[in-house]
């Protein structure tokens, strides 16, 4: 009995330190954006605000926030909508090249984000020498790159909940007579609710904080916030990058939190 009981302390103590080791950079960003201080320093001379507004001050920030926004939104819509018709296909039928097609579409899950920039840039290259146009001085290079990314996680977590569905539910509607448009709108896509939205929210995280693949392929005027950030940094050592980071991270955990009230992420991811 004792034996059982150390055995599920120790348990909870390596739980409890793996989550600490986790949670520690987010708890140290979050500290020095309060410091009273350009340089860091422990303990720090006090706390204060300041660095806040100042982050929000910076007109490059702002800038940098409304494009990766806009960039992390259509991107989503796109990489949601395709990767919920792939996951549909990929589920629900048997065709040859199967597996290759789910292996091509979770593909660059597996490719570093900064060889995939530097392909799409090449690419963007050539075309333009092929067509004159070249799509890496337009927001459209930037939201291809991204759909890229959303693509991916969006299969990965669409056919993970759709794998959990009963489909004798959707058969049942069938053999009553309901056409195979209503079966779907009316019995499979409310039940896929939560991979959806778990897909929406992976991806538009995933292209909002997104830095490897977006250097490359940026042009002025449509500067991501990542990337705003790290010219900030090359001329500045202040905690104004801490006190940024601290509003993403208020703006992330506070969707995951509202988005986890009406669906549990927990059963999908």
């Amino acid at each position: 009995m004792q034996t059982s009981t150390l055995s599920k302390l120790l348990f909870h103590a390596v739980i409890v330190l793996l989550y600490g080791f986790l949670l520690l950079p987010v708890v140290a960003v979050t500290f020095v954006s309060f410091f009273d201080s350009q340089f860091l320093s422990f303990p720090p001379p006090g706390y204060t605000l300041n660095w806040f507004a100042n982050a929000l001050d910076q007109a490059d920030f702002v800038n940098g926030f409304l494009t990766s926004t806009k960039v992390a939104l259509i991107a989503t819509v796109i990489g949601v909508t395709s990767g919920m018709l792939a996951s549909i296909a990929l589920v629900n039928y048997e065709f040859r090249g199967k597996e290759a097609i789910k292996g091509f579409l979770l593909a660059p899950l597996l490719v570093p984000g900064i060889v995939i920039g530097t392909a799409l840039y090449v690419f963007f290259i050539q075309i333009a020498q092929m067509t004159g146009y070249n799509a890496t001085t337009s927001m459209r290079g930037l939201v291809i790159a991204h759909v890229m990314l959303t693509i991916p996680w969006s299969v990965r977590l669409i056919v993970a909940s759709m794998g959990m569905l009963d489909r004798s539910v959707e058969e049942a509607a069938r053999n009553l007579g309901a056409s195979a448009w209503t079966t779907f709108y009316r019995i499979t896509l409310p039940r896929m609710r939560s991979g959806i939205v778990a897909a929406a929210l992976f991806s538009f995280v995933i292209s909002f904080e997104n830095l490897e693949v977006s250097v490359l392929l940026v042009s002025p005027g449509n500067t991501s916030l990542p990337i705003a950030m790290l010219q900030y940094l090359e001329w500045n050592m202040d905690p104004t990058l801490a006190a940024a980071s601290t509003i993403q991270i208020l703006i992330i955990g506070s969707i995951l939190l509202i988005s986890d009230r009406f669906v549990k992420l927990s059963q999908v991811v």
